[in-house]
This record gives C-alpha cells, sequence and structure tokens, in this order.
C-alpha cells in the first residue's frame, strides 16, 4: 500500500492490446490521406470555383501600389486590387491565375479574392477553364 491508501498493484498499465490480432487493429486505425491508395483521378485536387460574380483572370502586369493588371476569362483587361487581408501573405507575380470580383459601378476594375499555386493553375488550364 502506498502513503495516499492507493493499492499500487491496482494500478499497473494493461498491456492487453498486444493479445489481439494485429489485423484487426490495423483495421481500427485509419492510414494518413497520402499513405492511402489513390483512385483514377491521382494528381486531381478539388479546386476553389468562381462564385457568380468572379472571374478567372491571369495577371500581366504588376502596377505598384497593390494593384495589378489583369486579363479576364471574358474578355476584359481590368486593373485590379490586392486587398489588405492578402497584401502580406499571399505574393502575386505576373502570369499568376487568379480570381476577381469585378466592381459593380466601374465594369474595368476588380478584387482579387483567390490566387491558385502553379499546379491548380495548371490543373485548369488542362481542364479548359482558362484559354491563353
Amino acid at each position: 500500500m502506498s502513503a495516499g491508501g492507493v493499492n499500487t498493484a491496482d494500478c499497473q498499465p494493461r498491456n492487453d492490446y498486444r493479445d489481439h490480432d494485429k489485423n484487426a487493429l490495423a483495421a481500427v486505425i485509419r492510414l494518413p490521406v497520402k499513405l492511402q491508395h489513390m483512385s483514377d483521378n491521382e494528381g486531381r485536387k478539388d479546386l476553389r470555383m468562381p462564385n457568380d460574380d468572379e472571374v478567372f483572370a491571369v495577371v500581366v502586369d504588376m502596377l505598384g501600389a497593390n494593384r495589378v493588371r489583369v486579363r479576364c476569362m471574358d474578355g476584359v483587361e481590368r486593373t485590379a486590387r490586392i486587398p489588405g487581408k492578402m497584401q502580406k501573405r499571399i505574393w502575386i507575380r505576373e502570369d499568376d491565375v487568379v480570381l476577381v470580383e469585378p466592381w459593380d459601378w466601374q465594369d474595368e476594375k476588380a478584387d482579387i479574392t483567390w490566387r491558385y499555386e502553379k499546379q491548380e493553375a495548371d490543373q485548369l488550364r488542362e481542364e479548359g477553364h482558362i484559354q491563353e
């Protein structure tokens, strides 16, 4: 008996998990997503698609002062603004694929809402969402 009045013999760890079948234990444990087998569309990711008021665009020129020139997929070239929440967190360069939201009151201007990574942009081009 210990000083606290608890019998230490009753507090021993149980090792009965070793007696279980390893296959049964493996069925309970889920593998990380990277280790699970991929399906037929192995390299495809589910990407963020434009909402009703958003358009795909490609950055043509960096204008400075958090503004860029973009060529939108609706055929209009716009001046897009990089919003404050993206300025220091997401770096935008020429030839990046972005989502823009055109302004209602000035169609030649827009706000950038999303930037795609290179692999995501390549996937969008392969699927035909972006025409160069």
